[in-house]
């Protein structure tokens, strides 16, 4: 499994590395909350300290919470009961009191992996409705017309697809398309959906949910 190590003290990092490597994980150690938004999208589990450098741990949480379901280990010299409470409130799957002894650490590991949904090869044709949208070959139909769309037009609406009926947020589209929710690119997907609309050229496939974010209704066949 691939794991995210977010912990800013290098003894305390190196100690986890070298336990979880033992136990045939891979694991990548980053010590700031920014780089944890950023790399979040490559680790199948993340190993959330606290008290980061830049920002507070349980808002590194909230904004992983915006973004992604990645199981959350929160591992933390905070023991009162507040702290715990609002870890569990934000969406941390287990909270680990410091010291941790790494034997526990690795039950807790494979108790959280084992509550996670397996995954099989993904689908090659996204279909629904009138809307074909080819993953693989990374071409999009509708009624079977081609829709020549640029690389983040194609991104776009295949994300939408995927979770065609669903509200899908803005922080969801920008973290998927640009990697950062949180940086100043709403005007690039301003842009994107736009374009996307246009040659689309179906009034009302995408809906903006006001406030929160963008479906996209299956289009008649």
């Amino acid at each position: 499994m691939d794991l995210l190590i977010v912990e800013d003290d290098d003894a305390v990092a190196a100690a986890l590395n070298d336990a979880v490597q033992a136990a045939g994980h891979r694991a990548e150690r980053v010590a700031r909350g920014a780089d944890a938004l950023l790399r979040h999208r490559e680790a199948q589990m993340i190993l959330l300290d606290l008290g980061l450098p830049d920002m507070d741990g349980l808002e590194v949480l909230r904004k992983l919470r915006l973004v992604t379901d990645c199981p959350v280990l929160i591992l933390t010299a905070r023991d009162d009961e507040r702290s715990v409470v609002r870890g569990l409130r934000l969406g941390a799957d287990d909270y680990l009191v410091k010291p941790i002894r790494l034997i526990e650490l690795l039950a807790r590991i494979e108790t959280v992996a084992r509550r996670m949904p397996s995954h099989s090869a993904s689908t090659r044709a996204i279909v629904t409705g009138a809307l074909t949208v080819d993953v693989e070959e990374r071409t999009a139909t509708l009624a079977g017309r081609e829709l020549r769309l640029t690389a983040k037009e194609f991104d776009l609406l295949a994300l939408l697809a995927q979770h065609a009926g669903v509200v899908v947020s803005r922080e969801q589209i920008l973290d998927s398309l640009w990697g950062d929710a949180f940086l100043a690119v709403s005007r690039s997907l301003d842009v994107h959906l736009t374009g996307l609309r246009a040659k689309l050229d179906t009034p009302g496939m995408i809906v903006n949910v006001r406030g929160v974010g963008y479906r996209l209704e299956a289009p008649a066949g």
